[in-house]
């Protein structure tokens, strides 16, 4: 193996975080080293959760179905009795949770898929499911994990970053452009650029593991004790045969996560001898915390994922904002290495950083409401509401009181095309481009042909006739309107024909160049 090697970019850490990332760069031709200290791909279910705007970034980087399914929605919450309880263990005061039989709730109050949102309800999916997907992505674009290969050291300077590499092999030295460390929350590739990580740690420990059981059924997200300090849960995995296992567990106690100590920890706390552990496939004892980075970025080092941001479980956040960080830095990254302007790049952190600011709020707020009522959970968590209206890259416009403005997630729309097909905006949008559409608009005024831009018109002469209203539903474009929307499907600007320049200078500083 040579000693030193060049690459565009280093990825350190294969979770999905950095598959995403990989995937991302993959389409866009940048090279990249995939790199993992672990001999070998996660093998536990920890962030199973895909939330509706994740599923829609799946969809883009073509791996949705696939995932979809991997996996399934999620299954009703049964509360079950608990012997010598008073009645309440549900904890919503009903007294259903004593004497009474075990009562079935929904956990999500989701809508009917839209034509604007057409994934509405969150995936349940085990994360090792996810991630295999991912690796069976980039596999298809010609890449893969190098797992045994753990950094041990950095350098950088003006021009890149110098990476001291572990391999089966013997050390070796990478030099590249950018480094990023998707390394998880202990991260080593933070912790190397001496950036803080304040937060909490609030006061929970718990127990997670991947386990084969008998005695419940797996039509049923099981649960005992809801609210309390003895509550425990086993929830079916789809796409396996194994439940996961979850329960709070004392700090000063060694929890013993063999099948027959977890066969006993589920006797004391449901009451009964029927629910048996024959085999646990993961299991990981922890302390919950909420914690972000003081920066994402030192120089060409950045960070990604629970690198950047440490969520507590509750609302099933983590895994989707570490998948939305990436998919935010991709296309950044691939831009700056092609050319465009090297300010781009600084509004990963401007962006982002909020977003994992307000969704450790609500992963706080949901894990002390957990403590007191049954979960619910609904739009608030979806993460279709997130946006970027405060970007330095957002061009701004008159206030708009419907359809979309700059900063808003991009809705999909059916349509036809006008050779007579029908199609759907999220179909044009998907790939590593930037999209402008005109509203019943003068083609002529278009700005001129682009690398990575595709223009479209929507009216009787455009290229896309909105048959069903969809699009004028979604976006509310005036006549002689243009909406431009960014690679990762937010909009950057909405102007009038008269407002182009705006549009074309915000392309410039994208480094998307006629």
């Amino acid at each position: 193996m040579a000693s030193t090697t060049d690459t565009q970019v280093i990825i350190c850490g294969t979770g999905a975080a950095g598959l995403t990332l990989a995937l991302d760069l993959a389409r866009r031709q940048v090279g990249f080293l995939l790199i993992d200290k672990a001999p070998g791909p996660f093998a536990g279910s920890r962030g199973k959760g895909i939330q509706p705007r994740s599923q829609e970034v799946f969809e883009d980087l073509g791996v949705i179905d696939r995932i979809a399914a991997s996996g399934g929605r999620y299954p009703v919450e049964r509360v079950h009795p608990v012997p010598g309880t008073d009645g309440d263990s549900d904890g919503d005061g009903s007294g259903s949770g004593g004497g009474a039989g075990p009562v079935d709730r929904a956990i999500f109050v989701a809508s009917e898929p839209t034509p604007a949102e057409p994934y509405q309800a969150p995936l349940l999916v085990p994360q090792f499911l996810t991630e295999s997907r991912l690796r069976e992505r980039l596999a298809e674009l010609g890449h893969a994990p190098l797992y045994g290969h753990e950094l041990v050291g950095f350098d950088q300077d003006a021009e890149g970053v110098s990476a001291r590499i572990a391999t089966p092999d013997g050390e070796r030295t990478v030099r590249a452009s950018y480094l990023v460390g998707a390394d998880g929350g202990a991260s080593f590739v933070r912790k190397t650029l001496g950036i803080g990580f304040p937060g909490k740690t609030l006061g929970v420990r718990a127990v997670v593991a991947d386990v084969r059981a008998e005695g419940v059924t797996r039509d049923a997200w099981h649960r005992w004790g809801q609210g309390g300090p003895r509550q425990v849960s086993l929830c079916p995995l789809h796409g396996t045969d194994l439940f996961q296992l979850q329960a709070p567990v004392p700090f000063d106690v060694d929890i013993d996560l063999s099948a027959g100590g977890l066969t006993a920890l589920l006797r004391e706390r449901t009451g009964r001898d029927d629910i048996v552990v024959r085999d646990v496939s993961w299991g990981s004892a922890y302390t919950m915390n909420a914690r972000l980075a003081d920066t994402y970025r030192r120089g060409r080092v950045l960070l990604a994922g629970d690198a950047a941001h440490c969520h507590p479980p509750t609302g099933g956040q983590g895994l989707n904002t570490s998948v939305q960080d990436a998919y935010n830095l991709g296309w950044k990254l691939a831009a700056v290495l092609d050319g465009a302007p090297e300010p781009l790049l600084s509004t990963y952190e401007e962006e982002r950083r909020p977003i994992a600011q307000g969704v450790l709020g609500l992963s706080e707020r949901l894990l002390e409401a957990a403590k007191t009522r049954p979960m619910r959970r609904g739009r608030q968590e979806s993460q279709l509401d997130l946006g970027y209206p405060d970007s330095s890259l957002t061009v701004a416009g008159p206030w708009r009181d419907t359809g979309v403005s700059a900063g808003d997630r991009a809705p999909d729309a059916p349509m036809t095309g006008a050779g007579g097909t029908a199609i759907r905006l999220f179909h044009l949008l998907q790939g590593p481009h930037w999209t402008l559409l005109g509203h019943e608009a003068d083609t002529t005024a278009a700005p001129a042909p682009r690398r990575g831009l595709r223009v479209h018109t929507v009216g009787a002469r455009g290229d896309l006739h909105d048959t069903g209203g969809h699009f004028k539903d979604a976006y509310a474009l005036a006549p002689g309107q243009w909406v431009l929307i960014r690679p990762d499907g937010y909009v950057a600007a909405v102007v009038d024909t008269a407002g182009l320049d705006a549009v074309e200078s915000c392309l410039d500083a994208a480094g998307v160049r006629p």
